[in-house]
């Protein structure tokens, strides 16, 4: 029985509006045609354009198999690379991010341009072509601010996405904003479960105490459509009168990605302690001092909120099985000063909090479902619709794309 089979089968299993079965958290096969037929051919989410504002400016990734580079041009041109070396495949830049006139392998010293030509490779002899040996492309795109990168021969059609998605980001300004404080976390779970423990609340007021201080899930838009709730009608109303789209937009096709805006509980205005900004300048021009939280996702590996005063970008990676990379970003004005402006401590008090506690919920659950006397369990109607609807899109994606 081949590997894709295996997992076809696996995935056919699955009853509807139930957990996953054991082996798409927990089995090697499976994990592999993720990689292949979603890591190795989906737009992946990399990082922010505001990362990389000056030529030579890079940050790397690992997507899979495949680590990838992404570098401002001397052009001023945002271009991904595989970084692997053309002559004996080290990895070209091997530091997370940094800034480089050239792209040099440490291995022996074969020298990039930043848009990828092969400049130096010495003791090749005078025969060798340069040009025939520059590094390999992969597909980049960028939405206000957002850089997706996809490592297929053919990448998927990214324009749905951007138009769906940019009416919402825009109003927010990033493109003006810079990263006050990153943290990296590696959580011992399958990706999957990282991506459901995000796609539903119902386990957060047992687990969540500091973000329970100002989110408050709202039921109608947790999976796939709203279901006409009058003081979510008029918060929407309320937000769109001032410039801000925040209703309910999803990917009618595949369900893939979604952009709504929900309320803050009474009285927040931001992710703190207290409820108040944690920055004291805005990310919007709307001159509404409470527009909640922008909430959009794009399986499989980003979610991100955006508030009045700052925002976040959360970025998974797999790294194997049973473990996932999570990346998370706080965004605030670029010319924001800490110490001034904000105080990083309460500025990221909640989402640090928050991530560990989730952490801890995913590492507990893979404990679990690896055990032979797992069964996947029904999901609840009115407080998993949303990470119901993930597993949806995982099962049917896959039987899509290994049914080809």
């Amino acid at each position: 029985m081949t590997n894709e089979i295996k997992t076809l089968d696996v995935v056919q299993q699955r009853k509807p509006r139930h957990a996953l079965p054991r082996e798409l958290y927990s089995d090697v096969s499976v994990y592999r045609d993720d990689l292949v037929q979603l890591w190795h051919k989906e737009w992946i989410f990399a990082g922010h354009t505001f990362e990389l504002e000056k030529a030579g400016q890079y940050l790397t990734l690992q997507i899979g198999d495949y680590p990838i580079v992404v570098v401002r041009g001397a052009d001023g041109e945002l271009r991904a690379f595989h970084n692997a070396c053309r002559h004996r495949g080290s990895k070209v830049c091997q530091a997370a991010s940094g800034k480089a006139a050239k792209l040099v392998c440490p291995y022996h010293k074969w020298t990039f341009d930043l848009d990828g030509k092969l400049l130096f490779a010495g003791n090749m002899g005078s025969d060798f072509d340069t040009s025939n040996h520059g590094l390999k492309p992969a597909h980049c795109e960028v939405v206000e601010s957002y850089v997706f990168v996809c490592v297929a021969e053919t990448a998927p059609d990214f324009e749905p996405f951007r138009q769906a998605v940019t009416p919402f980001i825009a109003p927010h300004g990033l493109e003006n904003c810079k990263v006050a404080y990153e943290s990296n976390l590696v959580e011992k779970g399958n990706w999957k479960l990282v991506f459901e423990n995000n796609r539903e609340c119902y386990h957060c007021d047992g687990s969540h105490p500091e973000l329970m201080n100002s989110f408050v899930e709202n039921l109608s838009v947790a999976g796939v459509a709203d279901a006409g709730d009058p003081e979510l009608e008029a918060f929407w109303d309320r937000c769109e009168a001032a410039g801000l789209p925040s209703r309910m937009a999803m990917d009618e096709e595949s369900g893939q990605y979604r952009m709504t805006r929900i309320p803050l509980s009474s009285k927040a205005v931001s992710y703190t302690m207290d409820g108040k900004p944690a920055v004291s300048r805005r990310l919007d021009e709307s001159g509404v001092e409470d527009i909640g939280a922008l909430l959009y996702f794009h399986y499989p590996n980003t979610w991100n909120h955006f508030l009045g005063d700052h925002a976040l970008s959360f970025r998974i990676l797999p790294l194997g099985p049973h473990e996932t990379l999570v990346t998370t970003k706080w965004l605030v004005p670029k010319d924001a000063q800490e110490g001034i402006d904000y105080d990083l401590d309460h500025l990221t008090r909640v989402w640090l909090a928050t991530n560990d506690q989730d952490r801890q919920l995913v590492e507990a659950t893979q404990a679990g479902v690896i055990s032979p006397a797992y069964e996947p369990g029904p999901y609840s109607d009115l407080a998993e619709n949303g990470v119901c609807q993930f597993d949806d899109w995982y099962c049917e994606t896959m039987k899509k794309k290994l049914n080809s």
